[in-house]
């Protein structure tokens, strides 16, 4: 099992527009099967976790392990792993974290709450971040080799850096005149 994917699906979906079923759909465009069995009830659980979910990266972020362990051990107990092997006519054999007839909400938060808790328990809460460019507030796993990620994206970062470079430059005009 991939755990740094699953983990990376509960950074998706704290980043992910959820304002109507569309928005939920669009998030499973590359899962078909997902997509054409999300219901308003899925939605709605989406939105719940996905409060949960932040709260994990912004107490990780903050370094308060026991807060972001505490709210995981909750979404672990509420969406449990049922492991079970999966495959196609091509002989695909993969493992899924959740029964057969389990919602998408259901399937998909007991890997995410699973993939985060493994990324936890590996690399530790300062692995979680939330982009320091003011205008996001997206979360990240930091894949770094030394921790030191700051930003969701290129664009966020290069964003943040030239608003601070006009800022300089602007300080630096006014000062002189």
């Amino acid at each position: 099992m991939d755990f740094d994917a699953y983990a990376q699906t509960a950074a998706d979906l704290v980043n992910t527009d959820l304002s109507d079923m569309e928005a939920l759909q669009d998030m499973f465009a590359e899962r078909e099967y997902m997509r054409s069995r999300v219901t308003e009830r899925d939605l709605a659980t989406f939105r719940r976790a996905r409060k949960k979910l932040r709260d994990v990266f912004e107490r990780g972020s903050a370094g308060e392990d026991e807060a972001a362990v505490e709210i995981l051990n909750a979404l672990l107990e509420a969406y449990p792993v049922q492991p079970r092997i999966s495959g196609h006519p091509d002989n695909d054999w993969h493992m899924h974290v959740s029964g057969r007839g389990a919602t998408v909400a259901s399937e998909y938060l007991a890997g995410a709450a699973w993939g985060l808790s493994v990324w936890l328990c590996n690399y530790g809460s300062a692995r979680f971040g939330i982009c320091a460019d003011e205008r996001c507030s997206k979360v990240f796993l930091d894949t770094s080799s030394n921790c030191c990620r700051r930003f969701c994206s290129e664009r966020c970062a290069t964003r943040s850096h030239v608003a601070a470079h006009r800022a300089r430059k602007k300080e630096v005009a006014v000062a002189a005149s």
